[in-house]
Formats: structure tokens, C-alpha cells, sequence
């Protein structure tokens, strides 16, 4: 899924989390992820040291589809064991402990080249915050959404995303000379949608961005399987927010609204 998502990324180790990180400035109109993983949910046995013990985490920059494919290897393996070596020049090392017909075992070994990301350029890693949303709203199926925006793609290189508190989804083309329009109702709102945007907003009132339609679709051709909860937070005419949770990974991604 990241590897779908993003050629290079940030992995950020610490004691009970790993998190997958990109950071293309939001405000320059890129996009931006946080994907969070516990590590307990996947390590059996798990030992990392960072700079000291109040900065107690590690930033590696890497090459997802590297990492990806290290990992597709394992599918049917005894065991995996990852660690950070320097063979050379800094690595993630992936070792495989994989099963063969006979009783001997057979190690596969990759190294994955990685760049160490030096403390005082981890202040701009952190967890994004997540202004007010206008509309919060949950996510019509994935697999319907991506193909309704694979056509759309065709016409525009633009969409406009609105949602209402009614519950309504519209996905939105608009030239010269078409207007298309994709209609999703009665989708649920996150039962901790904001209170105080409900009191003050109507009902009816769309709250709307205007994006990139290929940096949706490359987010939409990342879902491998539907999550278990999928919500769209709109803060109109800034930035769309999908925040996704797919069993043990939560992925928060940020595509801003063009100028």
C-alpha cells in the first residue's frame, strides 16, 4: 500500500511504534501521509535504541518498493528478523528464515540502502495536525469510488470533492463544456464529527475542495482491500483529509486544495 503511495518515505522507529511518513509540504500543494503501526501487533520480539533516552526513536529515509519487495519474499517463511546495519553504508537489513523441503534452513538476505535522517530535521516528521473539519463524513466502498475517478480522469485533470452533513458525498467535474457529477447518500458520519459544526452549519450546506484528480486516484490505486473505516474530513476550499483504518494500520493522508 505504501509502496502504491509513495516512491520514498520517512520510517520512524520508536519503543511501540513504527510509522511510514511522507512529508511533501502540504502548503506547496503536495500531499502528506502518516501511516502508524504498533510494533507489538507484528514483532514477536522487538529492541531499538534511539539518540538518547528523551529522543528515544530513529528516522530513516528509504525506497518503499524496496522494502515492499523484500517483504513479498516472506510470504511463506519459519521467520523474519529486521535490523539496521552498516555494511558499507547504512542498511535496513531484512533476513528471511525460509522453509525448504528438506529439514535444512535456508536464510535469504536483503539489504536495503537507507539514508539516516539527522535530529534536527525531525521536527518537520511529526504527526500532522489536523485542522477543523467543515464536513466529516465516511467513505463510500473504495474498489466503486476509484473506478467512478478512473473515468473522470479522462475528461479533467481537476475534481471537486463536497460533502453535507446530510450525509451526502458528490464527486465532481466541471468544463467548458461538461458537468459530470457521482452522487453517494445516507454514507454515516463518524460519531465524533464535530458537535459545535453541526449546531452552526446547515444541514444541506456543502463544504467542497477542489484537487488534483491524479494524487486521488494514486491514494484510491493504494487501497489494496477495503478498510475496516474509511472518513473523509473536508475544511472547505484548503484541504481534504482520508482518515483510513485497515485492522492493525492506521493511514491518515492529506491532498490540499489547488489555488
Amino acid at each position: 500500500m505504501i509502496a502504491k503511495l509513495a516512491k520514498t518515505c520517512t520510517l520512524r522507529i520508536s519503543p511501540d511504534k513504527l510509522n511510514f511518513i511522507l512529508s511533501d509540504k502540504v502548503t506547496n500543494g503536495g500531499v502528506g501521509m502518516w501511516c502508524e503501526l504498533e510494533q507489538e501487533n507484528f514483532f514477536s520480539d522487538f529492541q531499538m535504541e534511539g539518540i538518547s533516552a528523551e529522543h528515544n526513536e530513529i528516522y530513516v529515509e528509504l525506497t518503499s518498493e524496496n522494502l515492499s519487495r523484500a517483504l513479498k519474499t516472506a510470504q511463506n517463511a519459519r521467520a523474519l528478523k529486521m535490523k539496521l546495519t552498516n555494511k558499507h553504508f547504512p542498511c535496513l537489513t531484512v533476513s528471511v528464515d525460509m522453509l525448504s523441503v528438506s529439514s535444512s534452513s535456508r536464510v535469504v538476505t536483503h539489504d536495503i540502502p537507507i539514508k539516516v535522517i539527522p535530529r534536527k530535521l525531525w521536527k518537520d516528521l511529526q504527526e500532522p495536525t489536523v485542522p477543523d473539519s467543515d464536513v466529516s463524513i465516511y467513505l463510500p466502498v473504495l474498489k466503486t469510488m476509484k473506478s467512478v475517478v478512473e473515468k473522470m480522469k479522462n475528461i479533467s485533470n481537476h475534481l471537486i470533492i463536497e460533502a453535507n452533513l446530510n450525509e451526502e458525498l458528490n464527486l465532481k467535474i466541471e468544463t467548458e463544456l461538461v458537468c459530470v457529477t457521482t452522487h453517494f447518500k445516507d454514507l454515516g458520519r463518524p460519531p465524533l464529527a464535530s458537535e459545535s459544526c453541526s449546531q452552526s452549519r446547515n444541514p444541506e450546506q456543502m463544504a467542497e475542495v477542489r484537487i488534483d484528480i491524479k494524487k486521488l486516484l494514486q491514494f484510491l490505486a493504494g487501497q489494496q482491500v477495503n478498510p475496516t473505516k474509511a472518513i473523509c474530513n473536508i475544511v472547505n476550499h484548503r484541504i481534504v483529509h482520508f482518515d483510513l483504518l485497515h485492522e492493525d494500520v492506521s493511514l491518515q493522508y492529506f491532498i490540499p486544495a489547488l489555488s
